[in-house]
């Protein structure tokens, strides 16, 4: 049971990244999946979320307009499409699963990837 996030990097202000969060090991249709951030001496704070099967979206205020969360079953993957970045944007970018839908606790996400690091700079 194993999530990889990948697609960060460094982009300027405006820019667009596209993070992507494979599964391993287990279906993520079956789980809300959720993405976070934690910026240098910042708590990890959470991003967007897609709960499982109807893949309805949620975003936090930060996120919206800006970002989209979605899912690709065949792949078995979530992406986050990141348009319009700024640069209190930049952190470190993880994905994580939950049993219990979309919820703010990130203690009820059980699964997370590893983190991809996403800085905006000009």
């Amino acid at each position: 049971v194993q999530l990889q996030a990948s697609g960060g990097g460094l982009v300027q202000p405006g820019g667009s990244l596209r993070l992507s969060c494979a599964a391993s090991g287990f279906n993520l249709d079956y789980y809300a999946t959720g993405w976070f951030r934690q910026a240098p001496g910042k708590e990890r704070e959470g991003v967007a979320c897609i709960r499982r099967g109807d893949g309805r979206t949620s975003y936090t205020e930060s996120a919206k307009g800006r970002f989209t969360i979605s899912r690709d079953n065949a792949k078995n993957t979530v992406y986050l499409q990141m348009n319009s970045l700024k640069l209190e944007d930049t952190a470190v970018y993880y994905c994580a699963t939950s049993a219990r839908g979309c919820t703010t606790n990130l203690s009820e996400y059980d699964v997370w990837g590893q983190g991809t690091l996403v800085t905006v700079s000009s």
